[in-house]
């Protein structure tokens, strides 16, 4: 079953267009590396999925309908630049947000709500920083905070907008095998990435995203040097002297 359907969408932000006619069709029990070049459109299709931003044309369903109707099924872990680390909040405070979708309106957090927000601590590595204050943690804690809190929300769909930027090698290693817990259970995960030497090890499927779809379907098949090379331009050989 489709989790995700996307037809024609196209995006734009005054008179730049930012997505152009993307057709998507993403698979439940699947990892979905999004790759590109900067200003491709990657974190604009994740908030246009999420409905998030007004778009120009298209139509999407999530679960077989609108997003508005699976909210809490649905889980986003913005860009780091997004979030106010400067926010009186500690890691208790951030990961309970993700028990709220499942509550009524001022319904308290009860005793199983408790057990599952210090499971996805535990599972981060993070427990004994619960009381800490996020502006406090180190860069690698702070992403670990926000996966934490998508888990405790027992989503369906997982939207991680570069959770490997700024991290250190051991969160990274903790992260990617978190995601793929994820998948073995049947939930459908999508990912920002930009370190292109990773993307086979990490992920089952590619969207390879510049404005336009260059590519979506099984790494295996669609992460080819035509098509990275299509995908990226001129950026590609900043790349490869950077990987140098």
């Amino acid at each position: 079953m489709g989790s995700i359907k996307v037809q024609r969408l196209s995006v734009s932000y005054g008179q730049k267009r930012v997505l152009a006619n993307i057709n998507l069709e993403l698979n439940q029990s699947s990892i979905y590396g999004v790759v590109g070049p900067n200003g491709a459109g990657k974190s604009t299709l994740f908030k246009a999925i999420l409905d998030l931003i007004e778009y120009d044309t298209g139509e999407i369903t999530v679960l077989e309908g609108k997003i508005e109707d699976h909210r809490k099924k649905v889980a986003y872990v913005p860009q780091k630049d997004d979030v106010d680390w400067k926010f009186p909040a500690t890691v208790y405070d951030i990961v309970s947000q993700g028990r709220y979708p499942h509550k009524k309106i001022l319904e308290r957090l009860n005793t199983s709500d408790n057990i599952i927000i210090d499971a996805s601590l535990e599972e981060l590595g993070i427990l004994d920083l619960k009381n800490r204050q996020i502006g406090q943690l180190s860069g690698g804690q702070q992403q670990r905070v926000f996966i934490a809190r998508a888990l405790a929300q027992e989503a369906d769909i997982f939207f991680l907008d570069e959770p490997f930027v700024g991290v250190d090698i051991t969160t990274e290693e903790k992260i990617i095998q978190t995601l793929k817990r994820l998948r073995s259970e049947g939930k459908t995960l999508l990912v920002v990435h930009h370190d292109l030497s990773t993307v086979e090890s990490y992920f089952d499927h590619v969207i390879l995203l510049n404005q336009r779809l260059i590519a979506c379907g099984k790494t295996s098949d669609m992460f080819t040097s035509e098509n990275i090379a299509k995908c990226y331009g001129p950026q590609l050989t900043i790349l490869n002297k950077a990987g140098r």
